[in-house]
């Protein structure tokens, strides 16, 4: 697992600790993806948690003035996709995220450190 020093991870994986959403995963996708440089995977233990663990990402990160481009899923609470550009957050329900297995599908992506400090 490297480490990084990219300050822009930082309020995110605060931002995502914030609902302690759990599997966090950093993947660095930069020269394998055109449209964003990191995802970050992390998992709640039912549609509400991925639900709130998604809200409060967005209040959190709009208070520090990150905007979000795009969010995807929240009514269902299975897998929301929240677009900040540069950083990709997927906010899974556990049993949707082993089925999809996106660590698998992005496997060649080295993973970073999830700690934000």
């Amino acid at each position: 697992m490297e480490q990084t020093n990219s300050p822009l991870l930082v309020p995110f994986l605060e931002a995502v600790q914030g609902m302690k959403a759990s599997d966090i995963i950093v993947l660095d996708v930069r020269g394998l993806a055109s449209f964003a440089d990191y995802f970050i995977l992390c998992s709640g233990k039912s549609h509400r948690q991925v639900t709130a663990i998604a809200e409060f990402v967005e209040r959190d990160l709009k208070a520090k003035g990150i905007r979000i481009q795009g969010m995807e899923g929240l009514q269902e609470g299975h897998w929301v996709l929240m677009d900040y550009g540069d950083v990709v957050i997927h906010v899974f329900y556990e049993p949707v995220r082993t089925f999809y297995d996106l660590e698998g599908l992005w496997s060649d992506a080295p993973r970073i450190n999830a700690q934000p400090r």
